[in-house]
C-alpha cells in the first residue's frame, strides 16, 4: 500500500457520500499476536482507515487512556521495529489503509531510512509524527517519499492563518485537524468555533481533512464529520479493546447507527 490507497479510500467514500471513520489503536496493547485480529475486527465494523499507534515512553500528545495502553505495550517489549515486522507479516490479510502514528525518537533510533523501508514492506500508507514541526519534516518525510508514503500534517485550533497555509501547501494523505487544545481523551463537547474552523480548512485544502482528539460517540462523530471529510476516534476505542468490548466499536460509527435505525423502521 501507499498514499494512493488513502486517496482511493477517500475517493470511494466521497462517491458514496460517506465520511471517513479512522480508528486509532495502540500496537501491542493486548499482545502483538492480536494485531491482525484487531485490525480485521475494525475493518468488519466499518472502519475506513486504521491509525496504528507506536508505544513510547514520553507521548506528549496522548491522554491517560492512550498513555496507559502504551505502557501496557511497552511492558510486553513492543517496539517500532517489531510492529512493522508484524504488520509486514499480515499485510496481505488487511484490506483497509494503515497509518502509523509515532514520535520522532523511535524513528531516529531505528533510522529514518530504515523506518521508511520497513514501513513500505509493511504496506503503510501514511505516517503521523506529532512532535516533528513542519520545519523539520524533511528529515523524516524525504525517505518516506521514496516509497510514496504520506507524511501527514497537523493543524490545531491555535494555528495562525499563515501557518494553516503553510501546512496545506504540499499536504498529502489527509490533514489531521486537532479539535481541542490539549492531549487526546474523551471530551463532553467542543468550542462553537470548531465547525467554522474545519469548514475553512476543508475549503482551502486539496487533500481530505479529518478531525480528531476527544470524539467519544457516534453523535459527536456525525456532528463534527458534517464539517470535514472524516473523524478520528482513539481513546474510546483503546478502552473498549482493553475491556474486551470490541463489538461496541461498531456503535461509534455514524453510518452503523443509521443502518440500525433504518432496520427498525
Amino acid at each position: 500500500m501507499s498514499k494512493f490507497e488513502l486517496e482511493k479510500a477517500f475517493g470511494t467514500l466521497k462517491a458514496e457520500d460517506e465520511k471517513a471513520f479512522i480508528a486509532y489503536i495502540m500496537a501491542g496493547d493486548g499482545g502483538l499476536q492480536n494485531l491482525k485480529g484487531q485490525i480485521q475486527s475494525l475493518e468488519a465494523s466499518g472502519v475506513s482507515i486504521v491509525e496504528l499507534g507506536i508505544p513510547f515512553s514520553d507521548p506528549v500528545a496522548d491522554g491517560p487512556a492512550i498513555q496507559a495502553a502504551g505502557q501496557r505495550a511497552l511492558a510486553q517489549g513492543v517496539t517500532l521495529e517489531k510492529v512493522l515486522v508484524e504488520l509486514a507479516r499480515i499485510r496481505h490479510e488487511v484490506s483497509i489503509p494503515v497509518v502509523i502514528m509515532t514520535y520522532a525518537n523511535p524513528v531516529l533510533r531505528l533510522g529514518a531510512e530504515r523506518f521508511a523501508e520497513l514501513s513500505h514492506e509493511a504496506g503503510v500508507s501514511g505516517v503521523i509524527i506529532p512532535d516533528v514541526p513542519l520545519e523539520e519534516e524533511r528529515e523524516f518525510g524525504a525517505p518516506l517519499a521514496k516509497y510514496d508514503i504520506a507524511m501527514i500534517r497537523f493543524i490545531t485550533l491555535t494555528s495562525s492563518e499563515a501557518r494553516i497555509k503553510e501546512v496545506i501547501e504540499g499536504a498529502e494523505g489527509f490533514i489531521y485537524a486537532v479539535t481541542v487544545n490539549g492531549t487526546t481523551g474523551v471530551r463532553e463537547g467542543f468550542v462553537d468555533s470548531l465547525y467554522d474552523h474545519l469548514e475553512k480548512i476543508s475549503r482551502e485544502s486539496d487533500v481530505p481533512v479529518c478531525a480528531g482528539f476527544g470524539i467519544n460517540d457516534a453523535e459527536q462523530a456525525e456532528k463534527i464529520g458534517a464539517h470535514c471529510d472524516g473523524v478520528i476516534v482513539g481513546s474510546r476505542i483503546v478502552n473498549l479493546l482493553h475491556e474486551g468490548k470490541a463489538d461496541e466499536i461498531r456503535t461509534l460509527i455514524p453510518k452503523n447507527r443509521d443502518i440500525a435505525a433504518n432496520a427498525t423502521k
